[in-house]
């Protein structure tokens, strides 16, 4: 139980940061979208809360701030969305574990997981909009996961030097 309530408030601080970090740069995409910070912490869901608790907080958070900024049609497809790359980031970091170097595989499983973020949206868009329409698109999603990618990487290999999650797990 007291495990349990751990990572409940664990993933409850990283839903509230991911949607807070999603909030303070939200710069307007062509199609109705917006590039926004909130990936690092997606990835850093996935990575350092599992698959459970990992999906819900990227999937919360970010759906959280469509609502705030005014995207609610994109809130359900954003939970599921981001919930998949915070779950991929995970599995794909644990079938990378036996690379030598740790910042390898978070950038290597960082890169797989937002591809699909970008293929998620472009279907999502596709649908809505139409698929040549969606395809404008992929660049500013391509960007924001490269700045998720990179922001996260270095945020996870601080606090994996630092040992802060110790006391956690």
């Amino acid at each position: 139980m007291k495990n349990n309530l751990k990572n409940l408030v664990f993933a409850a601080l990283l839903a509230a940061v991911t949607c807070v970090a999603t909030l303070v740069i939200h710069i307007p995409s062509p199609l109705h979208g917006y590039i926004n910070l909130g990936d690092c912490f997606v990835l850093l869901s996935g990575w350092l809360l599992g698959p459970l608790y990992g999906f819900l907080a990227a999937g919360i958070g970010s759906a959280l701030a469509d609502l705030f900024l005014g995207y609610a049609v994109y809130a359900p497809a954003t939970f599921v969305i981001k919930g998949l790359v915070a779950l991929a980031a995970y599995l794909l970091i644990k079938a990378f574990g036996k690379i030598k170097y740790k910042s390898v595989a978070y950038i290597l499983s960082g890169i797989i997981a937002e591809l699909v973020m970008i293929g998620g949206y472009y279907v999502f868009e596709g649908l809505m909009y139409g698929f040549v329409e969606s395809a404008v698109n992929i660049l500013p999603n391509g960007i924001q996961a490269v700045v998720g990618i990179v922001s996260a990487t270095l945020l996870v290999t601080v606090v994996n030097k630092t040992g802060v999650l110790k006391k956690y797990k």
